[in-house]
This record gives C-alpha cells, structure tokens and sequence, in this order.
C-alpha cells in the first residue's frame, strides 16, 4: 500500500556533493517521521538525520555541519543533501518514514540507494 522510492545515489569524488530524494506512495493519511540511515559493508545501519513533520532535526555527529535533511511535504519528499563528501560516508542510504494510513501507523523503509565516495 505505501511505497517509498529513493534516487540521486552514485559515484562522487572526496569533497564532492550529491543529493538524496525519497518520495512516498500509496493511500497516506499523514508522515510523522522521516529520515535517512545508512549502511556500509560489514557495519549495522545507522541513523545519517531525521526530520519531523514540524520541521526539528536532529543529525549523527558525523555528518552535522556537511549534511542537511529537508522535506516537502505536500509531496511527501524527503531530501538530504550531501556536501563535503568523505570516503566513510560510502554506503546505502535508506530512506524511513512513519506513516499513517487509516487507523494504522508503521514505518516503512526504501530500497537504498548506494552513495560511493572515492579518496
């Protein structure tokens, strides 16, 4: 019933920027939460940044300063923007949302999008 969608990953250079999109389908009655994990190989997944629908974030620390989440949504949208890209932030990125649909409420994952920074 919901399905979230993400684009914008790929092959950077160190210092480079990319940005990140992740739209959500399906009958949604409201998006509580959204956010961005990631997870890179050998390692558990992590929490990159998190956006509420009333507009607070909060950030790993690795990433406070470099990278910026953002959401619309009228469009039920999230974004993150990447800049001052390192090789440790090489991994796939999973976008997570809490929806509400009806009476039920649950959170649901993207497919991932792989974001590979070369040194």
């Amino acid at each position: 019933q919901v399905q979230l969608v993400e684009s914008g990953g790929g092959l950077v250079q160190a210092g480079g920027s990319l940005r990140l999109s992740c739209a959500a389908s399906g009958s949604i009655f409201s998006i509580n939460v959204m956010g961005w994990y990631r997870q890179a190989p050998g390692k558990q997944r992590e929490l990159v940044a998190r956006i509420t629908s009333g507009g607070s974030t909060n950030y790993a620390d690795s990433v406070k300063g470099r990278f910026t989440i953002s959401s619309d949504n009228a469009k039920n949208t999230v974004y993150l923007e990447m800049n001052s890209l390192k090789p440790e932030d090489t991994a796939v990125y999973y976008c997570n949302m809490d929806i509400e649909i009806g009476l039920r409420r649950a959170w649901y994952w993207g497919q991932g999008t792989q974001v590979t920074v070369s040194s």
